[in-house]
């Protein structure tokens, strides 16, 4: 029988740190503890991880893929993260994680890295690609592809997204559905490109109901739990408070779940909630949430196959993947409560 080599996900999973520190190991950086440093090796020892070789002579590049992430202490991270290496591993090569943070030194100290390493290619899960970045890359031939990134790429450059827009339509169309028309919609930072066309969407479908948007059920947050928290709160401040929202993101709505606990208010009978991902949590919350799957794991999948396809020098047909959402219905959208007379 033939054992399955274990990822670096699996690895920072059991030995309880981040995925970036175990490819801190693998790639022989300095800035791990000594203890942490050895319990990682043994892990990898004991588990038959196999090594890429990263050596390389002058004017060769290196058996190693780079993949540079804003965050990786999230599901969404992680999801895109196993898409990536399940498809770098299979094809033998390495791979090299940097999380970012939306901080400017560390995004600097990527691009010199990626360079003086002599990557074979860069996946780049960020908020922004400068021009700069971008120009230095393509002057040093060093193929790459975005994911998700905040304003949409040049048509020359390869990128990878989620049909965001429909996924925002199908969010408020089904809520629409159900008979609600105070329909409020939270998005992550207003300059996302996946920000604005989730909110596109919405708007859409309540224009095709016969719905005037009203401005004031629209709130932009940070898509993490604080920020769903907080726009609810605006929500219910509201003389005529909303009986659906549609969140951007699933981690927004457990901050509208908190913020209707906290205000004695019930989901879906009370106030109906549609989240977007569809990660793993999202059954398990109570109610199970409804929600658009982003298909994030594909998306490191398709992020993966692009860049070995443009690193063995094969024509790509689009340089734009858009993958389909799909709405996922579970407990968390009701019909509106009718009101006393």
């Amino acid at each position: 029988m033939v054992t399955k080599r274990p990822t670096m996900a699996e690895i920072a999973r059991e030995a309880n740190v981040a995925i970036s520190t175990v490819s801190k190991v693998l790639n022989g950086h300095t800035d791990v503890s000594v203890a942490t440093r050895k319990h990682i090796e043994q892990l990898l020892a004991d588990r038959g991880y196999q090594r890429p070789h990263a050596s390389r002579r002058p004017g060769r590049r290196s058996d190693l893929v780079d993949l540079v992430i804003n965050e990786l202490d999230s599901v969404w991270g992680l999801s895109i993260l196993t898409g990536v290496e399940e498809v770098v591993e299979a094809a033998g090569l390495g791979l090299v994680v940097s999380a970012v943070h939306n901080r400017e030194s560390l995004t600097r100290r990527w691009l010199e890295s990626l360079l003086a390493r002599g990557s074979q290619g860069a996946i780049l899960v960020l908020s922004e690609l400068s021009e700069h970045q971008r120009a230095e890359l393509s002057r040093r031939s060093m193929p790459f592809v975005v994911v998700d990134g905040v304003s949409q790429p040049p048509p020359d450059v390869p990128s990878i997204g989620a049909t965001n827009f429909a996924g925002g339509y199908a969010a408020t169309e089904h809520l629409v559905g159900l008979g609600h028309r105070r329909v409020a919609a939270i998005g992550g930072p207003e300059q996302l490109q996946c920000t604005r066309a989730r909110i596109a969407g919405y708007r859409a479908a309540l224009e095709s109901a016969g719905i005037v948007a009203d401005r004031h059920l629209v709130r932009y947050g940070n898509f993490h739990h604080d920020g769903g928290l907080r726009a609810m709160a605006g929500f219910l401040a509201l003389p005529d408070p909303p009986t659906a929202v549609f969140a951007g993101s699933d981690q927004q709505a457990t901050g509208v779940y908190e913020a209707l606990r906290q205000a004695g208010r019930s989901v879906p009978h009370d106030v109906s909630v549609v989240g977007f991902d569809d990660l793993n949590f999202a059954e398990w919350t109570a109610p199970p949430l409804t929600t658009v799957r982003q298909p994030l794991h594909e998306m490191g999948v398709a992020a993966a196959r692009t860049l070995l396809r443009i690193i063995a020098g094969e024509r790509i047909e689009s340089t734009r993947i858009e993958l389909a959402t799909r709405l996922v219905v579970r407990e968390s959208t009701a019909a509106p409560a009718l009101l006393p007379l």
